[in-house]
């Protein structure tokens, strides 16, 4: 592996394909590597965007403005940190010889559309799932739900998502028949159970495809090898999460499953970098959910709980170099909202978050907030989850945005 010089003929370019908070820490990690980094993403100075060698802003769904992109900058590697993209483009970007997509042009086109990647798990793959059915219209939507043709229906509570959407857009939690029509279901959508919701817990798994290991050298060209950080416990309000800890406790038995489930999925995907899994756990019982060929926000715990975050673990295995996905402490992150509809909003008492033990925080830099906007993060660590949930929260709390 050589790396040259940013901004120089020398130079390894890699492009991302959204420049949020969570590309934002990966441009920084690559950065350190001396990586030449060039942000894209559809609205001005987006976090990434105030990090990055080069900044564009273009309509990542539109296809011809994304290749005239990337035939202007010719990056090595291009880096999808969200799902909507023009992914057919990205296949014949990828199929062109134009860049290499991170992990592959595939995955990133099946883990942007929820049913492509349920499919797959659940019938092609065989891994457990909770029972799910896909609808485009509102009548075939409350069908799935209630059954019909002596079909039977999910039945309540269900969960009912978009087909395509990031950190919980659009999802509703339905939990008795509505008389209205809930929102997030314009269609198509996909509705689907909750296992065991009264005592299910939402886990993520971290799993980095490398052809590097901590303590050997590079693997023989084409292999790829598989290593998994501690699992990650989670909490989402109307599907986007608030609150993360690691390491989430779990039987043995449930861990091998959870490791296996994982395994399968990307492994079918194939490449290398980072991927986030959804599980559901219910004592020794594991579901399948959904997968991000990327860093995941409740990964966001990794930057005060591993010896390397999430995004430096997806930075090394992109470039081909080791990673190490040990545990250092017991961590534990909790979402900062942004309150109040606003532009370049200002946030008080940051001194006092700091001052709780061990604790630390993520400021993203969004230029506009919403009320339930992520506009930071309070991570913190402790002698066990339970001591780092409550300092991430109290720190969290702490910190009050407010207009400038």
């Amino acid at each position: 592996m050589k790396i040259g010089t940013p901004l120089s003929p020398t130079a390894k370019r890699v492009m991302l394909l959204g420049a949020g908070e969570l590309g934002k820490e990966v441009i920084i990690a690559l950065q350190r590597l001396g990586v030449e980094v060039i942000a894209v993403d559809r609205y001005e100075n987006a976090p990434g965007h105030q990090v990055a060698h080069r900044a564009h802003v273009i309509s990542m769904t539109d296809g011809a403005a994304l290749r005239r992109l990337v035939e202007l900058e010719k990056p090595h590697l291009i880096v999808p940190e969200i799902e909507a993209i023009a992914t057919d483009m990205l296949v014949e970007i990828e199929a062109a010889g134009l860049a290499e997509v991170i992990p592959t042009a595939r995955a990133t086109k099946l883990t942007m559309n929820r049913e492509g990647i349920r499919r797959l798990a659940a019938e092609e793959l065989g891994v457990p799932t909770s029972t799910y059915r896909f609808a485009d219209t509102l009548a075939e939507l409350q069908a799935a739900i209630d059954g019909a043709n002596g079909q039977k229906g999910i039945g309540y509570p269900c969960i009912v998502k978009p087909v395509m959407s990031s950190s919980g857009k659009g999802q509703s939690m339905l939990r008795a028949r509505p008389t209205y029509r809930p929102p997030g279901t314009t269609p198509p959508a996909v509705a689907g159970s909750m296992p065991g919701e009264s005592l299910s817990k939402a886990l993520s798994t971290l799993i980095t495809k490398s052809p590097c290991s901590p303590c050997a050298p590079r693997m023989p060209s084409g292999v790829v090898q598989t290593y998994f950080c501690e699992p990650i416990g989670h909490i989402q309000v109307s599907g986007d999460y608030v609150e993360s800890w690691q390491p989430q406790p779990m039987s043995p038995v449930a861990l091998q499953k959870s490791q296996e489930i994982a395994a399968a999925v990307t492994g079918n995907l194939g490449g290398r970098g980072l991927f986030g899994v959804e599980l559901f756990i219910k004592g020794d019982q594991v579901w399948f959910s959904e997968v991000s060929p990327r860093p995941h926000d409740t990964g966001l715990v990794t930057l005060c709980s591993q010896r390397f975050s999430e995004f430096e673990l997806h930075a090394r295995a992109i470039l081909g170099l080791p990673v190490d996905t040990a545990l250092r402490e017991p961590g534990a992150s909790a979402v900062i909202y942004g309150a109040m509809e606003e532009k370049g909003i200002a946030f008080e008492g940051v001194e006092h978050a700091l001052a709780v033990p061990r604790s630390d925080l993520r400021l993203f830099g969004k230029p506009e907030s919403f009320k339930k906007r992520r506009m930071g993060v309070a991570v913190a660590n402790g002698d066990d989850i339970t001591q780092a949930r409550e300092r991430a929260k109290l720190a969290a709390s702490r910190v009050k945005p407010v207009k400038s």
